[in-house]
Parts: C-alpha cells; sequence; structure tokens
C-alpha cells in the first residue's frame, strides 16, 4: 500500500470538515463584489454588577463577567479576554479555511494567546494618566497546526492567516469607534 497525503489523512484523526465548495462560493462572491461591506450587531445587558449578557443574532447570549479581583464574580472571561477569544477564533477559522481551500485535512489546530494590558486606569477611576496607553500593548499568539502536509504549508497557513485575519487586523488598525448616549 502506497502512502500519499490522502491514505495519510484517513488514518489520522482530522478536524471535521468544512464544505470546500461552499468556502469556494464565498471566495467567488467576495471577488465578485470587492467593496461589499456588512454591518454586524450585537447588544449588551447588563444583569448588575459586572455580569453582562451579549446577544447576537438568534443565538444564546454570551455571558460575560470580571474576576473577583477585578469586582466580578467570576461566571465568565471578561472583556479583554473575550478579545483574546475572539482572535484566537478568527485565526482558527482563517487556518482551517486557508487548509481546505488548498486541499491540507488538519489533524490539530490548537491556538494559545496572551496579551498585556495596564489595568491601573480601572475603567476611568484610577490612574488617569493621560500617556498611559489603554488596551492591550502587546498580543502574543503561539499555534500549533498538524496534517496531512509539509509543515513549511502549514506554517504557510498560519502567516496568510494571520495577514487576513478580520480580528487580527482589527486590533493592528485604528478602527473608527463612536460611543454616545442612546
Amino acid at each position: 500500500m502506497s502512502t500519499t497525503p490522502q491514505t495519510i489523512a484517513k488514518s489520522m484523526s482530522c478536524l471535521r470538515p468544512i464544505d470546500s465548495d461552499g468556502l469556494k462560493a464565498l471566495g467567488e462572491k467576495g471577488k465578485a463584489n470587492p467593496e461589499s461591506v456588512v454591518t454586524l450587531k450585537a447588544k449588551t445587558v447588563c444583569e448588575g454588577q459586572f455580569r453582562m449578557q451579549t446577544y447576537v443574532r438568534d443565538l444564546a447570549p454570551m455571558l460575560i463577567d470580571e474576576p473577583p479581583h477585578l469586582l466580578g464574580e467570576d461566571n465568565a472571561p471578561n472583556p479583554s479576554e473575550a478579545v483574546l477569544a475572539s482572535l484566537g477564533a478568527c485565526l482558527a477559522v482563517g487556518v482551517h479555511a486557508n487548509a481546505t481551500a488548498r486541499g491540507i485535512n488538519l489533524t490539530k489546530l490548537e491556538l494559545e494567546l496572551e496579551g498585556d494590558i495596564n489595568v491601573t486606569a480601572v475603567w476611568g477611576t484610577g490612574d488617569l494618566d493621560e500617556a498611559k496607553t489603554l488596551g492591550f500593548s502587546a498580543v502574543r499568539v503561539k499555534i500549533a497546526a498538524e496534517g496531512d502536509a509539509p509543515q513549511e504549508e502549514i506554517d504557510d497557513l498560519i502567516s496568510h492567516s494571520n495577514v487576513w485575519s478580520p480580528v487580527a487586523n482589527t486590533l493592528r488598525n485604528n478602527v473608527e469607534v463612536e460611543v454616545s448616549a442612546a
């Protein structure tokens, strides 16, 4: 029996696949209308203390809370941890989508994220030095991926996905944020 990428993939436990035809169709739709912009919506409702429910589409709400050292009840990730989770998920989607587009079957895809954040401003109630950097000052992501392709090709998938990640680019770019009273 010969050893080909296909036979190796069949013998490995691959991640649940993405619909490659659907992925191609999405790609073609983007190429046909490159100026298309969609508006995503969410609604956050404070239940008290720092317990927040965020509603997106018709999905069950996402709980956001703070840990005890930040006066929360530790019921869920805090907002900054949710940013890291969103970044990790977005990068993973990109790696898996690009693997599918290239015909690579992944058997492992794990991301470890950490971010440095100065919290001394305490949401505007603490040290209000205007020279202080608010938000993450650095984020590090380590991606472990394995599949039926050489590691160099998998490393290229990771690099490519980083370049095209909407969430990674949101963190890198200056984004206009408008906050106003309702």
